[in-house]
């Protein structure tokens, strides 16, 4: 079953890190973009979703209308419905709206804990607000709640990491996504990179492996490169993307892979709004898809099978970066920080 992807282009504040498309609110433009998404949902009245996430921006923030939206939606009975939230747009009003409009999970973007490092970061919520917007959804209901955290961020120590992770796991919370900062072009930390200061590499690697250390010990197993979920609370709808199978993408700079095919959609929210149908450009007419299988596949844990195609290549790959089990090949952590090389090496 098909997953839906619903990108919400909104922020109260754009991060300096931030490359995703996104723009300031007005009630105006929340209103056209939520009859935008329900004009374009009725492309899809015969699809039947198993997940539905609002990514973004910061799709918290459109609240009053998720609802609605939902109800444009034909999800199964058990679908995982995600909202993406800043711990300061979630309030009890915004949280119970939510609630009562049928979403059971929440990625809160926490990105640390550390107030030095939220304060490089450019992010106008504190750890204390972080920790207070958690607690709260879990006590109006939410029993299915991630955080996202960064490594590798300007003024990050292995101990102001570890301070992090042990904060958040004393927290409610199920699922951990725990990304290294990545330097964009367009944006602004993309045009200052001279005056940031940011861990080397070495201790980019120290803090991915102890965070992998750190979570796995509190009971976050890792099942991707960048997530680490409790048993049976893996994100459903991000496994779609890493198992190569089919979703579905509405709102401005959304993706899809849809009947055999890969498409985008413009990264133009005036251009969305007014469009009876979002304008789709195909990026990919007919993906490999036993390639894509590799390339998404050795970004989980699971990994993919152990074909005569990449047993040829596995001797020029170092053995302390794949592992060999029950004839599936999946990375270590340490061949996850060289993911990249590795796959290009075995897809050669």
């Amino acid at each position: 079953m098909r997953g839906l992807y619903i990108h919400v282009p909104f922020c109260a504040k754009k991060c300096p890190y931030c490359d995703f498309y996104s723009l300031p609110i007005s009630e105006q433009k929340a209103e056209k973009y939520k009859n935008a998404v329900i004009r374009n949902l009725s492309k899809y009245n015969k699809e039947q979703f198993d997940t539905v996430y609002f990514g973004g921006g910061t799709p918290a923030l459109i609240y009053d209308k998720i609802a609605e939206i939902l109800g444009a939606v034909n999800y199964t009975e058990n679908a995982e419905i995600t909202v993406e939230c800043n711990p300061e747009s979630a309030d009890e009003i915004a949280l119970n709206e939510l609630k009562n409009a049928g979403v059971n999970r929440l990625s809160f973007g926490v990105q640390s804990l550390d107030e030095s490092e939220l304060s490089a970061l450019g992010r106008t919520h504190s750890a204390q607000t972080a920790k207070d917007a958690i607690l709260l959804a879990h006590s109006l209901g939410f029993e299915n709640i991630s955080a996202d955290i960064m490594l590798g961020v300007p003024n990050q120590t292995l101990s102001s990491l570890e301070k992090t992770i042990d904060g958040l796991c004393k927290l409610p919370i199920t699922h951990v996504s725990a990304y290294l900062l990545k330097i964009e072009q367009n944006t602004v930390f993309g045009r200052k990179t001279d005056e940031i200061e940011l861990p080397d590499e070495d201790l980019q690697s120290e803090l991915y492996l102890r965070s992998v250390e750190l979570l796995e010990s509190r009971g976050f197993m890792q099942y991707e490169i960048s997530n680490f979920a409790k048993a049976g609370f893996e994100s459903k709808h991000n496994l779609k993307y890493w198992r190569a199978e089919e979703y579905i993408g509405i709102g401005p700079s959304a993706h899809s892979y849809y009947n055999g095919k890969r498409f985008a959609v413009d990264r133009n929210l005036s251009r969305f709004l007014e469009d009876e149908f979002q304008r789709e450009g195909i990026t990919d007419e007919a993906p490999d898809k036993d390639e894509e299988k590799i390339l998404l596949g050795l970004r989980l844990c699971e990994g993919v099978e152990l074909s005569e195609r990449l047993k040829k290549r596995l001797s020029l790959i170092p053995e302390e970066y794949y592992r060999i089990t029950n004839n599936r090949l999946s990375l270590t952590p340490r061949g996850f920080l060289v993911s990249n090389e590795i796959i290009a090496t075995l897809l050669k």
